[in-house]
């Protein structure tokens, strides 16, 4: 019986170095998953810290399950002629089947994390095109509100020049500090539309630079900066389309200040003043889970 032990034994060596390697290539690709994450709903995040919670848990288990294979190991290999050897090859038998079924959990959770990442990725393409239609209006409304009457005489194609070119400058700083946020340089996406704010602070853009400086501070994971900075959207700009989504970037970061009570009573008051906006509709599912 000592041959086929040391052929279980060996076998089962290589098989535990599967299993490993596994474990290791979820767990590294679940990393840059999750960076992707941060920056978009706490409700995808959340769903994605928990599946690396179960990954570590079956990398544990794995671990665990390893360190039975070395024992047995052991005391398979100081086996005589009379020892049970079938005994200790059922069991790593029974082992092997155990890392295989933990080998297929792992490669649940994986894809459950890539589904995870691909919704938000969704959600987030979906929101820059909706913020995109918005600013395009804003702007052509300027251009259009810049546009002198017939009735202006002969000063009014100049004074139409100069709004024209304007409205240019406007859009061009604005898609400036906007390439900048798109790319992730976020402390350059605040220091261009600060910019932006200070030379055209009566732009219809303004509002939208104004909420784009404080996503950028929660992007950055700097949760006090993204609140005053939506809160000065708020007191500057009452009026905005932008304020629902203000105050779901206030809760969200209120929650990860662990100020669970503040952000219920802003998704609250979210809910109660734009009841209609789809930021009101996230607010809801986030109630639902918030503790």
């Amino acid at each position: 019986m000592a041959p086929k032990a040391t052929g279980w034994w060996e076998e089962s060596r290589c098989r535990r170095g599967v299993a490993w390697l596994v474990v290791v290539a979820c767990l590294s690709s679940a990393a840059p998953v999750s960076a992707q994450l941060f920056g978009g709903d706490d409700v995808a995040r959340k769903q994605i810290a928990e599946q690396g919670k179960r990954l570590e848990a079956m990398r544990v288990q794995n671990e665990e399950l390893s360190a039975r294979l070395a024992r047995m190991e052991e005391s398979l290999q100081g086996l005589s002629a009379a020892s049970p050897a079938l005994e200790l090859a059922q069991q790593l038998e029974r082992l092997r089947q155990e890392m295989m079924q933990l080998r297929g959990q792992i490669e649940v959770v994986g894809n459950d994390i890539q589904m995870a990442a691909k919704r938000q990725r969704d959600m987030y393409v979906d929101l820059d095109t909706r913020m995109k239609r918005v600013e395009q209006s804003a702007a052509e409304g300027a251009a259009t509100a810049a546009s002198p009457s017939a009735a202006a005489g002969a000063a009014a194609p100049a004074a139409a020049a100069a709004a024209g070119a304007a409205s240019d400058m406007e859009t061009r700083a604005y898609e400036a500090a906007q390439a900048q946020r798109k790319s992730g340089n976020y402390q350059g996406a605040i220091a261009a539309f600060r910019n932006f704010l200070a030379q055209y602070p009566k732009s219809p853009l303004a509002h939208r630079a104004q909420y784009w400086i404080g996503d950028s501070y929660y992007n950055l994971r700097d949760y006090k900066n993204a609140i005053a900075s939506q809160r000065r959207l708020l007191s500057t700009f009452p009026e905005s389309a932008s304020v629902p989504d203000a105050l779901l970037n206030i809760a969200s970061s209120q929650v990860e200040l662990g100020d669970a009570a503040s952000a219920r009573r802003t998704l609250d008051k979210l809910i109660g003043r734009y009841p209609t906006s789809e930021a009101a509709e996230k607010a809801r599912r986030r109630l639902a889970t918030l503790k």
